[in-house]
């Protein structure tokens, strides 16, 4: 009977996770309108916000709640495989072939592997120099020093988004204004998206907790699964409905950059405010580097005519069934690549 009651707990929290995302993307869309903020700032930080704050939320509960940070990366790093994977696989699979442009394909790719790169290189470091005593894994502490190498990687990302952009910025002609005049209201929408985001994302990792203990399983499963594909729900509705309309770039791009946030942004968030975490570097390097391999099959497909066929986004949603059966063979000690 309390398995039963944890399955309805994730399933309302899943569905909370959804209302609230929707609620904050269109609210910081109307902020963003409204105080006529640049281009730059409205996509890489206060849309990468609106549609990341479910995994960046993830982290920090986990975090600071639970006391397992290992919980929440597994979190992230499931949501940027599903997020690569599913979300372009599901849109191509429904609408047709995906195409995207060369900026997506060249320049953004390149500083999305990147963070890969830099959010590893972060792990690495803390199990060098703030090595963690165990005999079976190998453990690092990453403290708040270390955490700024993704976050200021960030604003190098932001400020490079700046300067391809700057020359294309919106002017301001006080339309936005007039049309939001209940600004306040629009305020109050986003605080109360906040709040659900958080309750609901505190139900989903207390459902995961207890599910790795009822089946005797690692948390980082359901974290990697269950919390993962929770918490892509708003990216995954924000893209295909992007697909839907016939824009292709811009539900891939929101992909990326949703990714680069949670990876750069969300992470180390939680280090940053709890002041030091444990990484499990035996399970998250075989995780970054799936994400890796993903990553590069994504754009080595998308490269080809700048489109992402029906047949290959097929091919991926099958990639990513296939993870998940890895995964649950890893956590019920029928393989042991990742856990040994």
């Amino acid at each position: 009977m309390e398995l039963v009651l944890y399955i309805f707990i994730i399933l309302i929290s899943s569905f909370i996770v959804y209302k609230g995302g929707s609620m904050l993307e269109n609210a910081s869309e109307i902020l963003a309108n409204h105080y006529d903020l640049p281009s730059v700032v409205k996509g890489s930080l206060i849309m990468a916000v609106g549609s990341s704050f479910p995994e960046l939320s993830a982290v920090l509960v986990s975090t600071i709640l639970h006391g397992k940070f290992d919980l929440g990366v597994s979190a992230i790093v499931g949501s940027a495989i599903f997020n690569i994977m599913v979300i372009p696989g599901v849109a191509s699979a429904l609408y047709g072939p995906q195409k995207a442009d060369h900026s997506l394909v060249y320049k953004d790719s390149q500083f999305y592997l990147t963070s890969i790169v830099a959010l590893l290189l972060t792990f690495s470091l803390g199990a060098i120099y703030y090595p963690v005593a165990d005999t079976e894994n190998i453990i690092g502490n990453v403290n708040r020093e270390l955490a700024l190498i993704p976050f200021l990687l960030y604003g190098l990302y932001v400020y490079l988004q700046f300067v391809d952009t700057k020359e294309h910025r919106e002017k301001s002609n006080g339309e936005n204004k007039e049309r939001h005049n209940s600004i306040g209201k629009v305020w109050l929408k986003l605080v109360i998206s906040l709040v659900l985001i958080l309750v609901s994302v505190e139900g989903l990792v207390r459902g995961a907790l207890f599910l790795g203990e009822f089946f005797n399983t690692p948390d980082f499963f359901w974290g990697i699964t269950v919390i993962a594909a929770a918490t892509s729900v708003p990216d995954a509705v924000v893209s295909i409905k992007a697909a839907q309309k016939g824009d292709g770039t811009a539900g891939l791009s929101n992909v990326l950059g949703s990714n680069i946030f949670d990876l750069l942004v969300a992470v180390p968030a939680g280090v940053l405010i709890a002041g030091t975490a444990s990484v499990n570097i035996t399970i998250a390097v075989p995780m970054m580097l799936f994400l890796t391999i993903a990553t590069i099959a994504f754009f080595t497909l998308l490269r080809y005519n700048l489109v992402l066929s029906r047949a290959e986004g097929i091919g991926m949603l099958i990639g990513y069934f296939l993870f998940v059966i890895w995964m649950l063979l890893e956590s019920f000690d029928v393989i042991s690549i990742v856990l040994k």
